[in-house]
């Protein structure tokens, strides 16, 4: 009896529920990966994502040897795959894990009808979120719309049980399925090594990500509360890719965070306001498995009509970290650079984008969709939705954040900037969030020549603030005049 292991966004041995069901069967074990580079559509992994899927392929590779079954990659449609895969070894079931995202639910739905008719069992466990989707419900028996609501019926719903162990050895298939080689689906960037910031912070795979997370709640926990909203030095977890990648489920991390909240009243604050955003990365799944649509159309459909602007220069100076505001600049090349910014300036860049530029917010998560090894489509969905003002829970569209103030607030000093704008580097922290104000002698000391080494600002906030008032203004007469 042989059980196949279909592995997608979850990479990992521990708490792995599909490989335990697998070996708990007590037959031989096939894990499996297919990359499909066709079902997803446009939301094909990006080039970031794409790196750390090497990474983290490798990795879980040499956890299943070690187990005694090694993974077999292939490449092609994913459920025709699986399934011709599954009828080689005469396998009696597969088993997943159940994702949220619409590619992977239609990609199930296929799986199992080709299973089926050669009476193969296919079985989907839970292990992406820390509750089903459609689990939470409000006191009316829906799904809560709002994260507030969301959160407090999770935290009522209690503690997600607790995560499994790693089988303790699995039997492989003999003789042994043959496979693709991992370097030959070319996954790494063939170009300009682009890829040479992400390699210096970032190591892919199950081992790297437990590391992490207990590095984090053993030293930056306590300090949560305090500095998460401080780009430099970053108070956070940069727990996103593993958990994007499932090198880590959402109960380990829960039960981790959960059981340092013991440690005294700062590492309870600091507990329970991390988990509270585990908590939002749980609502996004939600609302996508609700909603299938929302990475492309807005949540609250008046927004369809709103007025954006078609300005590829300026999407451009902003994708480059050239806007002329130092907070939001800093951000766009700490992303190009590492494949992640801090959680702050993604609110910055992100107001900025669609607020002061007026460019649509779709735009802006495709370019996240590209750069970030974190890219998540719920997530990323949801909290451009949420900048945007349009999504089921979002910022209030009055709520435009002055990159002025919020570099001055979150980096007063100066130091995010100077990590990643250098040649502005030189200049004081009073000037270094607003140098076109500085004055002559002062650029000159620091060497900046605006225009030149550092651009002009491409808008002027009171101006973009004004027009984006006005844009939405149009948006309210519209909809109000279609009522």
């Amino acid at each position: 009896m042989t059980a196949v292991v279909w592995f997608r966004q979850d990479l990992r041995v521990a708490d792995q529920a599909a490989l335990r069901a697998a070996a708990d069967a007590g037959g031989t074990v096939l894990p499996l990966y297919v990359l499909d580079d066709v079902l997803p559509g446009r939301w094909r992994m990006g080039g970031a994502s794409r790196w750390w899927l090497h990474g983290s392929l490798r990795a879980l590779a040499g956890d299943l040897t070690r187990l005694g079954s090694p993974l077999v990659l292939r490449r092609g449609e994913a459920a025709r795959t699986v399934a011709a895969v599954a009828r080689s070894v005469s396998a009696t079931a597969v088993f997943a894990t159940r994702h949220v995202e619409p590619h992977w639910r239609i990609a199930d739905g296929e799986l199992r009808a080709l299973l089926a008719a050669d009476g193969i069992g296919f079985h989907i466990l839970a292990g992406t979120t820390l509750f089903e989707p459609g689990a939470i419900r409000n006191r009316g028996g829906g799904q809560p719309k709002l994260f507030a609501p969301f959160w407090r019926a999770c935290q009522a719903a209690g503690a997600p049980p607790r995560p499994l162990p790693p089988p303790p050895t699995l039997r492989s298939p003999s003789p042994p399925v043959p496979g693709d080689d991992l370097d030959g689906w070319r996954l790494l960037p063939a170009g300009p090594d682009w890829a040479g910031g992400l390699r210096a912070m970032w190591r892919a795979g199950e081992g790297a990500a437990q590391q992490r997370l207990a590095t984090f709640a053993d030293d930056a926990l306590g300090h949560y509360h305090s500095d998460r909203d401080r780009p430099e030095p970053g108070g956070t977890s940069q727990l996103s890719a593993p958990l994007h990648f499932g090198e880590l489920s959402p109960r380990q991390v829960w039960h981790a965070v959960a059981a340092r909240t013991q440690a005294g009243p700062q590492s309870a604050q600091g507990g329970w306001t991390w988990l509270r955003e585990v908590g939002w990365r749980e609502f996004c799944a939600h609302l996508l498995a609700a909603n299938p649509s929302m990475p492309d159309r807005p949540l609250q459909e008046r927004f369809a009509d709103f007025p954006w602007a078609d300005d590829p220069a300026l999407l451009r100076a902003w994708q480059r970290g050239e806007t002329g505001y130092p907070i939001v600049d800093a951000g766009m090349r700490q992303l190009w650079q590492t494949g992640w910014m801090h959680n702050r300036a993604r609110m910055i860049v992100g107001s900025f984008l669609v607020k002061h530029l007026l460019i649509p917010w779709q735009q802006g998560e495709a370019w996240f969709w590209d750069t970030l090894v974190d890219a998540d489509l719920a997530n990323n969905a949801g909290n451009w939705q949420w900048v945007a003002g349009c999504g089921v829970d979002a910022a209030p569209y009055f709520r435009i954040l002055n990159p002025v103030l919020q570099g001055e607030k979150f980096d007063s000093r100066g130091d995010y900037v100077r990590r990643w704008l250098p040649e502005l580097a030189r200049l004081p922290a009073p000037l270094i969030h607003r140098p076109w104000q500085a004055p002559a002698p002062e650029l000159a000391a620091a060497g900046v020549r605006l225009g030149t080494t550092y651009p002009q600002p491409v808008v002027d906030h009171v101006v973009a603030r004004a027009r984006a008032m006005a844009a939405f203004e149009v948006l309210k007469r519209r909809h109000s005049a279609h009522r």
